[in-house]
């Protein structure tokens, strides 16, 4: 019995010392805070995809037939010109071929001039002006296909770009197909990059993008989305995106490995700094100042951007939000604001 009598003095005493409404008790001091006003704030919707710099042209050179090379006419890394000779193999054969079908050529040619003239003045037959048509035909079809044996044995630059390095020497007997070099025009590149298919909406021939390389960490690669693969790979159902970016300076190189971040939305929304949303469960909220209180608001968070949280619902651009000390502070409490006059305290 004594026991339950000391538990009721003990209630009734604490309800005394508390304020109504569950007011701070008497003299202590109210927390304080530093607030700001949430802002407008322009928020970018990212993909983010990692990519493969490949050149915007690039062939590998081969030896067409099993020669001898002769000449080489590049160096190392050497910018070579549309059309420049790059190696030559040996054509002697090719030469005595050619050199025998054109004198056959030119005799067969020759000796038609002499039927036809003989036919007009009614001493040789149709016949044989044909027959020696056919044998003079047949002989420009062999000196031609001398001139193309030869012509294949000069290797040429398909386009202008830079040649890899050389890992052969004149004078090497070459087999079909031995690479001689690789021209690459790498004044722009190709980036192949995949997007998921649930992304594929936000992704557009013309986008920006904006790429990275480990190589240049602090400079950025901007380029724009060429095209979009219209078949997606079955096993990631993913496309494959090719952006092209200007290489004047020759830094990116073929093979290189890039991030790639595209700009697939922009817009101006509400914003206050991440400190300001308070997390409980699935539902987030901020401390508005409402006087010298502040009032717990739902709100309904979008992107986190530069540590700024876009609100989505439940706040204006204006309103003085606590951005410091929200831990401390509860709905309906009174906070002293940093940097704000406070009020003085009259002694009693």
């Amino acid at each position: 019995m004594r026991n339950l009598i000391g538990l009721i003095a003990l209630a009734a005493m604490t309800a005394g010392c508390s304020g109504a409404g569950g007011t701070q008790a008497k003299g202590r001091e109210a927390p304080l805070v530093t607030a700001a006003a949430a802002e407008s704030v322009r928020f970018v919707e990212r993909i983010d995809a990692v990519g493969t710099a490949r050149a915007n042209e690039q062939v590998t050179l081969a030896a067409p037939v099993t020669e001898r090379i002769t000449r080489l006419n590049f160096d190392d890394g050497a910018f070579v010109q549309r059309g420049q000779i790059i190696a030559v193999l040996s054509a002697g054969q090719e030469n005595a071929q050619l050199a025998e079908a054109g004198a056959r050529s030119r005799e067969a040619r020759q000796q038609l001039d002499r039927l036809q003239q003989l036919k007009a003045r009614g001493f040789a037959t149709n016949s044989a002006v044909d027959a020696q048509t056919a044998l003079a035909g047949q002989a420009s079809a062999q000196a031609a296909a001398a001139r193309a044996s030869i012509g294949d044995r000069i290797i040429r630059a398909p386009f202008s770009g830079w040649v890899s390095l050389r890992n052969i020497s004149a004078g090497a007997v070459v087999t079909s197909g031995t690479e001689i070099a690789q021209i690459s025009d790498i004044s722009r590149i190709k980036l192949d990059f995949a997007v998921p298919e649930t992304l594929l909406a936000q992704v557009r021939p013309g986008q920006a993008i904006e790429a990275r390389a480990a190589a240049y960490p602090d400079q950025p690669f901007r380029g724009t989305i060429a095209t979009v693969d219209p078949v997606l790979n079955a096993e990631t159902r993913a496309a494959t995106v090719r952006a092209i970016l200007a290489n004047g300076d020759r830094k990116l190189k073929p093979g290189m490995l890039l991030s790639v971040s595209i700009e697939s939305a922009a817009r101006t929304s509400t914003a206050v700094p991440e400190l300001a949303v308070v997390g409980e469960g699935d539902k987030n909220f901020v401390f508005v100042l409402d006087g010298d209180k502040v009032k717990r608001v739902p709100v309904t968070p979008g992107l986190r951007q530069n540590g700024k949280v876009e609100i989505l619902e439940g706040l204006a651009p204006g309103q003085r939000v606590v951005t410091e000390g929200v831990v401390k502070i509860a709905d309906g409490q009174k906070v002293r604001v940093a940097g704000a006059a406070q009020p003085r305290t009259q002694a009693r």
